[in-house]
């Protein structure tokens, strides 16, 4: 049944509705009503109606009325109107004001029937498909809106400190007044680098395939160690790993990578300020046919009005920390990538932790 196409049939004659859905109910999943109300009812509870059919005759509204009511609030369905009475200004208000597909006389006619479903059932997935790509492409628009945005604010920003620093070191002899601007245009040119790495890292998950092979999670978590053993030391930062694999684990490794780097980047970069202790936590662990990835910190946290919107493009939820808001995006769209999913626990001033599952391919 779920193989067979839609269609909802609209008609105050009971007559009419039984003989219908007999013709066509070996080939097709036929919908009928009685009234326009529960029409729209049926439209609610089944998305997927591809077709209408409906008597222009009905006691309470014509069929162009109605279906001029339902074309707004559900566009994709193609509308065609059945009636007796071939008159043609039923014909010009049901193309004009309706939007009507196709105009089939009654009695009908099998073959026209079955003409006018196939013919509609062709617009109606052709029209879907235009109805997605406009969908995304309102979503590129909105992207590059706040890529733009983002490129203006980010890019910019670093740039006018490191000006600021030389044209403030153009008058100086002395090196202990230099060094001061020399580590301020250091550390902008550090978070311009780490905006150009998310960029990098977004377009590499955008238009990439994937490339399947052996993952070693030992060498990932050697090179992790490797990368932040300066910077824990450094902020009297604890990274503590544990890694158990009990099967070999395949899977793209870049975009697995993309995924390691950026949580544990963050739970480096949002640690609580003061003489507390500091934890970051990396579990492993690949058991029947995925791994599940732990990243565990006991810093700021997230507030929980922020946590919806944490995985969308350039959202910060914290401004104690630089950065593009790439991360999680780029963790979010490598997990849409892979299959995976993520969960989020965190409490404020207490620590965050997330956890990701990743199918074995």
């Amino acid at each position: 049944m779920s193989g067979k196409i839609k269609i909802l049939y609209v008609d105050d004659e009971l007559n009419n509705l039984t003989g219908f859905k007999a013709t066509l109910r070996l080939d097709f999943h036929v919908l009928i009503s009685q009234t326009p109300a529960d029409a729209v009812k049926l439209l609610d509870e089944h998305p997927d109606i591809r077709i209408i059919f409906c008597d222009q005759r009905m006691p309470d509204k014509t069929g162009v009325e109605f279906f001029e009511e339902i074309r707004t609030v559900y566009p994709l369905p193609v509308r065609i109107l059945l009636t007796g009475y071939a008159d043609i200004e039923s014909v010009i208000d049901a193309v004009n004001k309706s939007h009507i597909f196709r105009y089939v006389k009654k009695p009908w006619v099998y073959e026209d029937l079955i003409s006018a479903i196939n013919e509609s059932n062709n617009f109606y997935l052709a029209n879907s498909m235009l109805h997605i790509k406009n969908e995304e492409l309102q979503k590129a628009y909105n992207e590059l809106d706040k890529f733009a945005y983002s490129v203006s604010h980010d890019i910019r920003g670093p740039l006018s400190g490191i000006l600021g620093a030389i044209n403030l070191s153009r008058d100086m002899d002395d090196i202990d007044e230099i060094r001061p601007l020399l580590e301020l245009m250091e550390k902008s040119v550090k978070k311009l680098d780490t905006f150009i790495l998310g960029m990098h890292e977004y377009y590499s998950l955008q238009r990439g395939g994937l490339i399947i092979k052996d993952i070693d999670f030992n060498k990932i978590v050697n090179d992790l160690k490797d990368i932040y053993k300066v910077y824990a030391t450094t902020n009297n930062i604890e990274f503590e790993t544990n890694l158990h694999v009990n099967e070999p684990f395949r899977n793209d490794e870049m975009v697995t990578n993309t995924i390691l780097n950026n949580l544990i980047s963050n739970a480096f970069k949002y640690q609580k300020t003061g003489p507390s202790p500091r934890l970051v936590q990396l579990n492993i662990d690949v058991n029947r046919g995925q791994a599940t990835i732990v990243v565990k910190d006991n810093g700021i946290g997230i507030p929980k009005e922020y946590r919806e919107d944490i995985f969308n493009l350039f959202f910060r939820a914290s401004a104690r920390a630089a950065g593009a808001g790439f991360g999680l995006y780029n963790v979010k769209n490598a997990l849409l990538k892979l299959n995976g999913q993520i969960k989020v626990d965190s409490e404020v001033e207490v620590g965050t932790t997330f956890t990701v599952k990743i199918p074995n391919k």
